[in-house]
């Protein structure tokens, strides 16, 4: 069970076994998903910078600690080039504004990863600054889906979700702060969970994001990974400006145990900030019809807010974002921002965040939390909300390039449905792989929890995986840069 194909097909705890076990070594493990990368990475375009020395040489040092080996132990493992930094890799933001910045400093949560055993194998690709729900950023070329490879893999994750659709790797980090966890996993076909709000740590160098709009966590195969890779990198650190209340101990044991009861899931597919592809209504119709299958009781119902009354206020978080994030590493690398390095709906982003007045932006706060309060009060009755993720399957590529950027942003807006309604009330969120068209794309179903309450999703994610099972199924590629139509 050691061959390139044999290996694309596992998820992490399954490689895993396979050292444990005695099967294979890590390094074969290692060496393995190194193969994968380069026999598929360039139909895929997954990876923006690659870290393999560096990955074979840290198989040579003794291991610290005495404990046993986690179920994510030895495996190999992608970070995202946004975000969080691991010292000496170069991190470009998907820009060429960075290109061949090497930050000093790692973060909290690359040394949680690195604890739990996974193998960090490089970087993947991101939009520039996560401007986009997708992954072409002009400095390093697009990320291809892998089902499709004239479409967008989604984003700002993009890379990371194509490179567990493909099989390069099993888990890869991905962060969201308007749906780019969830949004990418539903273009690919793979499993997403954004946890809730400041599940995971943000630093040393950050606190706090977009007034808590960003999360970090991983895309897998499957739930139990997702589930893993939560408790190896769950909980504040030292100096977090708050935190998120207690989870249940293990989520992975969670999972494993499974629900106690039947849920209360309200499913909707009303109108978002455009029109709604009827395949996008058909996922979620089916996801409610399976969980009413499987005792729950499903009612059709929505909060009374939707993201498409919410723009306004969040794009004044967006562009304050972005034009905060290209200024922290301009101080941090020395270089001044200059548009010719930068595409141009990022510095129309840059300049606008930096003209906003501080009682703008705290009014675009304030009205975004009002908005979460419905939400939560919503959330009183039901366990979970299940809906779109996007508003229509994944796009060719070159959809968001077209025309001013504010038109590029108002496609965005379009496209991402509702996903940034859990970033601005920190509740968790899900893209399940439960749907395919006709003409072979997945398209995810989005499923909401309560504030604090990811255990609950994880659970229901794996009932439905259990159901009607989505880890099986692999884009069908060469290495010769064709895709052939799956077995």
């Amino acid at each position: 069970m050691s061959s390139l194909e044999d290996l694309r097909e596992l998820d992490g705890h399954a490689q895993a076994a396979l050292v444990a076990g005695g099967e294979l070594t890590e390094r074969e493990l290692v060496e393995a998903a190194i193969t994968r990368i380069e026999t598929y990475d360039g139909l895929v375009g997954a990876v923006a910078v690659r870290a393999f020395d560096q990955a074979l040489a840290a198989l040579d040092k003794p291991r610290t600690g005495t404990g046993p080996h986690g179920p994510l132990h030895g495996v190999p493992f992608l970070l995202k080039d946004l975000g969080p930094t691991a010292s000496g890799l170069e991190a470009t933001m998907g820009s060429a504004f960075l290109a061949g910045y090497v930050p000093a400093q790692g973060s909290e949560l690359v040394n949680r990863f690195r604890a739990a055993g996974l193998r960090i194998l490089g970087k993947t690709k991101t939009a520039e600054f996560g401007a986009l729900p997708t992954t072409e950023p002009r400095h390093q070329g697009p990320t291809r889906n892998p089902w499709d490879i004239t479409r967008s893999a989604g984003g700002s994750s993009g890379g990371a979700a194509a490179a567990v659709a493909a099989g390069m790797v099993p888990v890869a980090h991905a962060n969201d702060a308007g749906g780019s966890i969830r949004i990418p996993a539903s273009a690919c076909g793979v499993f997403g969970l954004k946890p809730t709000r400041a599940r995971t740590p943000l630093g040393p160098a950050v606190g706090d994001l977009m007034n808590g709009l960003a999360s970090e966590h991983v895309i897998t195969r499957t739930v139990r990974d997702s589930a893993a890779a939560l408790d190896a990198i769950a909980g504040p650190a030292p100096g977090d400006p708050y935190w998120a209340p207690p989870g249940p101990g293990s989520y992975l044991e969670t999972v494993e145990r499974g629900l106690v009861r039947p849920l209360r899931i309200a499913f909707t597919t009303r109108a978002g900030t455009g029109p709604v592809d009827p395949v996008a209504v058909e996922a979620v119709h089916r996801a409610a019809r399976l969980c009413e299958d499987l005792g729950h009781e499903v009612t059709e119902a929505a909060p009374e807010i939707g993201f498409a009354d919410l723009v306004d206020p969040f794009l004044v978080l967006w562009a304050a974002g972005v034009s905060s994030a290209i200024s922290t590493y301009a101080a941090l690398s020395g270089r001044p921002p200059v548009p010719d390095l930068f595409e141009e709906l990022t510095w129309t982003l840059y300049e606008r965040g930096g003209t906003l007045s501080a009682a703008r932006y705290l009014m675009a706060v304030g009205h975004l939390q009002r908005a979460a309060r419905g939400l939560a009060r919503f959330h009183l009755k039901y366990d979970v909300l299940l809906s779109p993720v996007t508003a229509w399957p994944a796009p060719e590529l070159g959809t968001f390039a077209h025309g001013t950027p504010d038109q590029q942003l108002m496609r965005a807006v379009e496209f991402v449905y509702d996903t940034p309604l859990a970033n601005l009330s920190g509740q968790p969120a899900m893209s399940l792989p439960l749907h395919w068209t006709e003409a072979g794309l997945p398209i995810g179903v989005q499923a909401a929890g309560r504030f604090g309450d990811e255990a609950t999703l994880l659970a229901l994610a794996a009932q439905l995986e259990d159901a009607q099972p989505w880890a099986h199924r692999l884009p069908a590629l060469t290495g010769t840069g064709r895709p052939r139509s799956e077995s």
